[in-house]
């Protein structure tokens, strides 16, 4: 069974910041990394699913023409919006996923740390809402702690274990790291070099 509403709601009753994004070093240095693993210096249209407080939207916001961000619980809907209030180009809805994918077609989707809020069935569903909303090019990237979380049926790995299966596109990065596993895929396998005619 994917976590319910009420357990994200309840993590951000009292706390703008449950995850410590903006204080740790290792969440810093994390979105630095996935920031950097982006393959194109700018996309049309970038969907971030789990927006959270918006730490992550901002960096993306930098990268794009246009950021639709999604959270479930209403209080990091709020957050996300403030933190992007002078981003004219992003808009951040409330949405329940799988169930309330929005409308693409969007040229990155980002799955940072997600995943494994939901369980086998939700996730398979997400996956295919994700393929269905990407443009022909679309990229999906993916960043996920590979230590057990309590009342998740799965962790980082089997998360992206099904990512891959389930998305069907080369893999065109992937870090690992003792806490946690970033990965990108695309529909159109050539590497940067390759698009810049250096190979």
């Amino acid at each position: 069974m994917s976590v319910a509403d009420t357990e994200f709601d309840r993590l951000f009753a009292n706390n703008d910041d449950p995850w410590a994004m903006r204080q740790r070093w290792y969440e810093q240095r994390k979105r630095a990394l996935l920031l950097a693993s982006l393959p194109r210096p700018e996309y049309q249209s970038i969907f971030e699913p789990g927006c959270a407080n918006g730490e992550t939207s901002a960096v993306l916001a930098q990268r794009c023409r246009r950021l639709l961000c999604y959270d479930t619980a209403e209080r990091a809907v709020a957050l996300t919006r403030e933190k992007l209030a002078s981003v004219p180009h992003a808009s951040v809805e409330q949405g329940r996923l799988p169930g309330q994918w929005p409308v693409g077609p969007f040229d990155l989707v980002v799955i940072n740390e997600l995943g494994y809020y939901l369980d086998a069935a939700d996730l398979a569903r997400l996956i295919e809402a994700c393929r269905a909303s990407l443009s022909d090019d679309g990229q999906v990237l993916a960043c996920h702690w590979r230590a057990p979380i309590q009342g998740c049926s799965l962790n980082g790995d089997a998360v992206h274990q099904h990512l891959g299966d389930g998305l069907g596109m080369a893999s065109l990065l992937e870090h690992r790291e003792a806490d946690f596993i970033l990965q990108l895929w695309g529909r159109d396998p050539r590497s940067v070099a390759q698009h810049e005619g250096l190979r």
